[in-house]
């Protein structure tokens, strides 16, 4: 699908909408100064060309501005600041990074104008290769993406057959002397999840990342990672985007490396995840960003102030940035279309920002943050109807994309107006930790009820199962009750954690939805720093530490993990929607549950939980009335302990306090 403004960027720097036009906007332009690669060598300033069509687009060629062909090139665009909340601001000049930039590199920080009103902006370089007659994304070394070997569409797994694996890219570990340190998990880091021989660059002393592919043996087929678009942060998740066409400088940029190769090293991450089954994921922040370019080039066309009393604010929070304006229309130059219309120009550029992942990079799915701070219904079906639309432009079944959206209150008329494909089922994780425990959910007075809406999440308003995205911890891991399961295990009690995190995984990984794991729950990861505030800064950078993979009791939970999740992945009956719990029983203090997945007799999926401290002793038997028929040529295996039951114990096996068994024909 031909995105015009993307199209345009091929042949010419464009920038679209500067606000204010008594003076032309310029290009300043230069390339590496090869005795400091902070700096650059400037090659000229170039003013901008208004389009005699659509006054609102400014270009220049790159034969005007005399580039030679093969140079990398780094620029801005100088332009006066546009924020009108700081009369101050209004006349001041500045260089600003493209709005637009494919790469930026914030080794290089903007020059200061030297007319009157010039002040330092701080903004990133732009980075573009010039190559037979073409810009052309690149790394500040010039490399470029090679999608050779890359797998096609109809390769990747469905919806209903995901196991997501959330990523946060800031980690920490383990140091030879004990203490934690912190770091980024950058896309060459976690490539060392999937490639055995590959080394985690800035986690090298991590014995469990280096020759091992953790990711394939644990199975799961999606990859979700937390935004991977540039953003100021360094050492938190990346939830406030500077630059939305650009991939996160720092996560390209891993220790001891000396120039940043995040396009491409985000390009090669997305193959090798294709190539190993997985389909990538991306999280993207689209109710406000932070020192994006337009702040300065247009504000009052994309962006509110918080607390300006701006009719669109309502309750949004701009947690310190910009908040999009998403029902503010004007009439000109549509960046979609090329054509003259009346449209949003926020919309249009997370429009064409979206599109640019897609095509340039690939990704096969969207999870989109906080969607009530969006709060705008019509604006999330367009966007994720015009995702839809370019995934079926590239060739792909509806049934292998998805675009689901974050808002804790689970607001069900997002999919059932088909505004969104799926949400984050927070109601799952509040549910399965008070069940642990032996309790009913917050608002349930039946603790079987309590389950059957964990199991069949039809049961809390979702009508398939691909509309729900089940966890036991997501990354927002503030305050209690959100912590990673082990401590909230641990905070409640519980010493002897892993019978109940195993339980937990059962009822995750047999449940009605797409479940999700949070990079460590699969081995009981556990907080490295207090993690006590809700919106406290610690939760950003104590996400995951893969040191802890090696202890023992850890290794038998990820070992379990594996086992369920390459069951999940492969079995038709965990596939479907069909659910029935065949088995209660409340007596003398059990609290044992079980529950049929399938639909076909040949073909089921039976689990036996229990959710207490009853246990059967050695040898004898826990009978569960109601047990399905073996049908002729086929027997029942137990998933958890890969072991064949014999016909006579059929129904009949013991159970331990707090044990599930998954048991499925074959």
């Amino acid at each position: 699908m031909v995105i015009d403004l993307l199209s345009r960027k091929q042949t010419h720097f464009v920038l679209w909408r500067p606000n204010y036009l008594a003076t032309a906007p310029t290009l300043y332009i230069g390339t590496s100064n090869p005795a400091n690669p902070n700096q650059i060598k400037k090659l000229g300033e170039f003013k901008l060309h208004q389009s005699p069509e659509f006054p609102e687009l400014w270009e220049v060629s790159p034969q005007d501005c005399g580039l030679v062909d093969g140079q990398v090139y780094f620029y801005w665009f100088k332009v006066r600041n546009t924020d009108p909340y700081d009369p101050a601001n209004t006349t001041q000049v500045l260089y600003c990074t493209d709005p637009t930039a494919t790469t930026v590199d914030r080794r290089k920080s903007a020059p200061t104008p030297s007319e009157p009103g010039g002040v330092a902006s701080f903004d990133p370089a732009s980075v573009v290769l010039y190559q037979n007659g073409q810009l052309i994304p690149c790394d500040p070394d010039g490399e470029t993406v090679n999608w050779e070997g890359d797998t096609s569409l109809d390769r990747l797994p469905s919806n209903n057959r995901l196991v997501i694996y959330e990523l946060p890219t800031r980690w920490t570990k383990i140091s030879p002397n004990g203490a934690i340190d912190v770091g980024n998990g950058t896309f060459r880091d976690i490539l060392s999840l999937l490639i055995p021989e590959a080394t985690a660059p800035s986690f090298r002393t991590v014995r469990t990342l280096n020759n091992r592919a953790h990711l394939v043996e644990l199975g799961v087929n999606a990859l979700e990672l937390l935004p991977p678009e540039d953003s100021d942060d360094t050492l938190n998740w990346g939830y406030g985007t500077a630059n939305y066409f650009a991939a996160d400088y720092d996560l390209g940029k891993p220790d001891e490396q000396s120039a940043p190769t995040a396009l491409t090293d985000l390009a090669n991450l997305i193959k090798v995840c294709h190539q190993n089954g997985l389909r990538f994921f991306i999280d993207i922040v689209m109710a406000f960003s932070r020192n994006n370019p337009y702040h300065n080039v247009n504000f009052l066309d994309f962006y509110l102030k918080w607390g300006s009393g701006d009719p669109e604010q309502g309750n949004r929070d701009g947690f310190g940035g910009d908040l999009f304006k998403y029902n503010y229309w004007v009439e000109g130059y549509h960046p979609i279309t090329g054509q003259k219309s009346s449209f949003v120009p926020a919309r249009e550029y997370l429009k064409a920002h979206i599109a640019h992942w897609m095509e340039y990079y690939r990704v096969d799915g969207l999870r989109l943050d906080s969607v009530n701070n969006v709060a705008n219904y019509d604006f999330l079906q367009e966007f994720k109807d015009f995702a839809r639309t370019l995934w079926d432009k590239r060739g792909g079944a509806g049934d292998r994309f998805l675009v689901v959206g974050e808002e804790l209150s689970v607001p069900l008329a997002l999919v059932h107006q088909n505004r969104l494909d799926g949400l984050w089922n927070e109601k799952f994780k509040q549910i399965i930790r008070q069940v642990i425990l032996g309790k009913n959910a917050w608002d349930e007075p039946s603790f079987e009820w309590s389950v059957r809406k964990l199991i069949d999440c039809r049961n809390l308003g979702f009508t398939d199962g691909s509309q729900a995205v089940n966890y036991l911890t997501s990354h927002d891991v503030g305050g209690y009750g959100n912590e990673r399961f082990f401590n909230y295990l641990v905070s409640n009690g519980i010493n002897h954690t892993e019978p109940r995190i195993k339980l937990a995984f059962v009822c995750l990984l047999t449940a009605v939805g797409i479940p999700m794991i949070l990079a460590g729950d699969e081995f009981a990861d556990q907080h490295d720093l207090v993690i006590a505030d809700e919106h406290g800064s610690h939760k950003q950078i104590d996400p995951v530490n893969y040191s802890r993979v090696k202890d023992d009791w850890r290794k038998r939970i990820f070992q379990y993990v594996a086992r369920l999740v390459h069951f999940r992945k492969t079995s038709d009956a965990l596939a479907a929607n069909d659910t029935q719990f065949i088995h209660t029983d409340f007596s003398d203090g059990k609290r044992v549950l079980v529950w049929q997945r399938g639909n076909q007799a040949d073909n089921l999926v039976v689990v036996v939980a229990n959710f207490s401290d009853y246990g059967t002793s050695w040898g004898s038997e826990y009978k569960v009335p109601n047990w399905p028929a073996t049908p002729a040529g086929k027997q029942w295996k137990e998933i958890t302990q890969e072991r064949i039951v014999p016909s006579e114990w059929v129904g009949r096996e013991g159970i331990f306090p707090w044990e599930a068994k998954v048991y499925t024909l074959v």
